[in-house]
């Protein structure tokens, strides 16, 4: 483990990226306010200290339409809370100073806690050599709703956190002297139904966090002419090597004049009308990847009558997904034709010091820059949508990136209202709209998990809509859709997704979707002096990092077994920076200390995309297995009596741990459990990476909640769940993760025989109730539980759970995949 304080470009990495030239933008007149302090972070990154009224985010904002004149207005604001929006604080000054553009609960505000409405105001000049010229007002993102005033004029009202916004302030300023610009914002995080991602009014030391309240990105002005170009849409067709290019504008009919360049050798150029398609050739394209994440420089020109009236500088990548199938015939995903897996981190782009907004640009680098230094390919950006710099960062650093939609918030027994959906669905466009020129993004990923999913229709349909309106990537329409509080698989899309922790998860690939493990991983650290609550949680805690590596690395190579036997085409591991109370990440949540060995990290994620290349692995099949109807191990609870059960076919006698009962069971005696005893056989009775079947009589005193019958204790979780889930409230056979369910809810107090089948060939998992098949689900491989089996618990992030609540009988454990007629055949004789 390693302080980890990193000031500077690594190298290796630095000799990748050539950064565009982009002109410091010029302060406003509220800049500097002795009135502003920072507030205290709970913890402090190695560049806390660097943010000032000065510097706040100096950086150009939009690197994918630059021009040389423009006014970052960010530094310090008056601030108030507000009551209402209804009437502005015209000519008023405001009692408290705010650093904008860090959201008004983070320290660099200089705030540092919530208020659901709140005003912003300052004063700026408009250049004198801007005469003549309309003046565009520019926000970055501000959560959530947000009104505009200048100089008393409503100039511009907008709904939604996480997209930019501008309007012509021309009409509405005064010929000379200090503009008044007044922002109100009322932002109820999830208390309504808006989009939120991981924001809470009031965090809950697990999954979810401090909210960004306010203008949390930067805000500028730029003078433009009445016809000027507004956004370039740009597609790459790497099978005619050419672009695809149209420049909207606004201000009436104009000529578009766009040359691509290598540096400073002119590769193609193209001319034709604005708002219309045009193809700019691009011959003998170099491609971009992340090996070799290549750019090409743009200049654009606006010509009305042949005279320049705008023109703009950008730049584009040649790339292209798609999916194929690979040696093994399973569909894998593609970049520039050829099969790459996806090997991704989980980045929530959380900062302690600034919440939503990273300190510095420097360190908004910093942490894709360390996703190179680790071996990965990927990142999926989580439930949040970050500034364009964060974006031209990952292009330029060669980074694939999947952009979630920040989801709703979730609620136990509702679903959003129909205005909610409606608003989700229009800011889902908007940010696929705003972000399809990004050559980094790959694919859109709607909806996670369930959070804020309201019918699994609807996700298909949503999942169909993205697709048309950018059919050049890839949409993941659901991750996590196995999880938590999805509503089902609706089959759309590009992309299968299964989460599992600690994993990975391993879906297998139909005829027209690729599978990826969306989720796996969450390996946990705690670093004294580096918590953001002084203790923290994760899904398997390690005592120190050389264990977190070493599980780390064991965890990997069972991904890259997944995408061998199994075909997934991805994998995203949980994350690359702890996250308040969160700890596991790569880093502590200030960025100053390495919590693995980066070197061996490295390895293994370079071991991964190379191996994951299609050509299929090598598991030998099975042997028979043992015949006969009583299997390698039976317990028939024939005692009646002690503390001690007779394994009446092999050497495993079980033994009682917090005294079960004996009872009156389903064929003889048989044995009561109150929800904390279970039986240990002390040993592993089935090679959970081959054929096995495990059966048992079994009946319920409680329905909620889980309760596992029999289980097989792996280093962290079960290798098997012989269970009840109280989240489906159904039978199941499970791994983690996935679950072959029954149909129909149990009843209390009534006998139900079970069978669960792990058939390896077919990669399944199969459910038996009552000797018919119940339920089956896609399972490509079982993790390798070498523990104990029990009965009457399970095992989950290293602690005992889910002890059963009833009667369980006649266990009997299989070296075999049962036949449906074998299954029959033991449910018939009560054994």
């Amino acid at each position: 483990m390693r302080t980890a304080v990193r000031r500077r470009v690594l190298g290796a990495i630095a000799a990748t990226v050539t950064a565009v030239a982009l002109i410091p933008g010029a302060p406003g007149t509220a800049a500097a306010d002795p009135g502003w302090q920072p507030g205290t972070p709970p913890l402090s990154t190695p560049w806390t200290d660097e943010v000032s009224p000065d510097n706040a985010l100096p950086e150009y904002p939009r690197p994918q339409l630059t021009r040389d004149r423009w006014q970052n207005l960010n530094g310090v604001w008056e601030f108030a809370a507000a009551g209402s929006l209804g009437t502005p604080p015209v000519g008023q000054t405001l009692g408290e100073r705010v650093l904008v553009p860090y959201p008004i609960e983070s320290a660099l505000s200089g705030i540092q806690r919530s208020e659901d409405r709140m005003w912003y105001r300052r004063t700026f000049e408009v250049p004198s050599r801007w005469r003549g010229d309309r003046v565009v007002l520019n926000f970055g993102a501000v959560d959530y709703e947000t009104k505009v005033w200048v100089n008393g004029r409503l100039v511009t009202t907008h709904e939604g956190g996480y997209d930019k916004f501008s309007v012509d302030i021309t009409d509405a300023l005064t010929r000379r002297g200090p503009q008044e610009l007044i922002v109100g914002v009322e932002d109820l995080t999830d208390a309504t139904w808006q989009p939120v991602g991981k924001q809470r009014r009031v965090p809950d030391r697990g999954i979810f966090y401090t909210g960004s309240s306010g203008i949390w990105q930067t805000v500028w002005l730029e003078p433009v002419a009445s016809k000027h170009i507004t956004k370039l849409d740009m597609t790459p067709k790497l099978s005619d090597r050419s672009l695809t290019l149209r420049a909207n504008t606004v201000g009436g009919s104009a000529t578009v004049e766009a040359i691509a360049y290598d540096g400073r050798r002119e590769v193609g150029r193209v001319r034709g009308p604005a708002n219309a398609d045009l193809r700019l050739p691009v011959p003998r394209a170099k491609l971009w990847s992340p090996d070799s994440p290549f750019l090409y420089d743009l200049k654009v020109r606006l010509l009305d009558r042949n005279r320049t009236v705008d023109k703009v500088e950008s730049y584009f990548g040649m790339r292209e997904i798609g999916m194929k199938p690979g040696a093994d015939g399973r569909l894998r995903m593609t970049l520039n034709g050829e099969i790459l897996f996806h090997m991704s981190t989980l980045d929530q782009g959380f900062w302690p010091d600034g919440i939503h907004t990273a300190p510095t640009d420097e360190a908004l680098r910093f942490d894709l820059e360390q996703h190179k230094v680790l071996g990965f390919n990927t990142v999926r950006k989580h439930i949040k949508v970050e500034p364009d710099r964060w974006f031209y960062h990952a292009d330029r650093l060669g980074l694939m990136v999947w952009q979630d939609m920040p989801a709703m918030k979730t609620h136990p027994t509702e679903d959003p209202p129909r205005h909610a959906q409606t608003q989700f669905e229009a800011e889902l466009h908007t940010m696929v709209e705003q972000h399809d020129n990004w050559t980094s993004i790959v694919a859109w990923v709607p909806f996670n998990e369930g959070w804020g999913e309201w019918q699994r229709e609807a996700t298909g349909r949503i999942a169909d809509e993205v697709k048309a309106q950018d059919p050049s990537r890839l949409v993941n329409a659901h991750s996590g859709v196995n999880c938590c509080d999805s509503k089902g698989d609706s089959g759309r899309g590009d992309m299968i997704d299964h989460h599992a922790y600690v994993g990975p998860a391993q879906p297998v690939p139909d005829a027209r979707r690729v599978s990826v493990d969306g989720e796996h991983g969450g390996f946990g650290l705690e670093v004294e002096g580096h918590m953001w609550f002084g203790e923290g949680h994760a899904y398997e805690m390690a005592p120190d990092s050389a264990t977190l590596t070493r599980r780390y690395v064991e965890n990997q190579r069972d991904v890259l077994s997944s995408a061998q036997n199994c075909g997934i085409s991805g994998a995203v591991y949980t994350q690359i920076t702890d996250v308040e109370h969160e700890v596991n990440g790569f880093f502590t949540y200030d960025r100053q200390v390495e919590k693995m060995d980066f070197a061996q990290v490295r390895a293994v994620n370079e071991e991964i995309i190379a191996g994951a290349d299609g050509s299929g692995g090598g598991t030998e099949p099975p042997g028979p297995g043992t015949p006969g109807a009583d299997g390698i191990h039976y317990y028939p609870f024939s005692e009646g009596s002690g503390t001690t059960t007779e394994d009446a076919v092999g050497d495993a006698d079980g033994t009682f741990v917090g005294a079960p009962t004996w009872t009156e069971g389903r064929n003889g005696p048989g044995l009561q459990f109150d929800g904390s005893s279970f039986v240990d056989t002390g040993s592993p009775l089935a090679d959970t990476t081959g054929n096995y079947s495990v059966a048992a009589w079994v009946k319920l005193d409680s329905l909620g909640g889980f309760a596992t019958a029999v289980s097989q204790d792996g280093v962290s979780d079960s290798g098997y769940f012989l269970q009840y889930s109280g989240a489906d409230n159904r039978f199941a056979f499970s791994f983690v993760g996935v679950r072959a369910l029954a149909p129909q809810p149990p009843e209390t107090g009534r006998w139900y025989h079970l069978v669960g089948v792990r058939d390896v060939t077919s990669g399944t998992l199969k459910l038996y109730v009552d000797g018919q098949l119940a339920g089956t689900t896609n399972a490509c491989l079982g993790s390798d539980a070498r523990g104990n089996t029990v009965i009457g618990r399970a095992k989950f992030g290293g602690n005992p759970v889910d002890h059963w609540r009833g009667g369980i009988d006649q266990v009997h454990v299989f070296d075999r995949a049962l036949p449906a007629d074998e299954v029959a055949a033991l449910h018939e004789s009560g054994r």
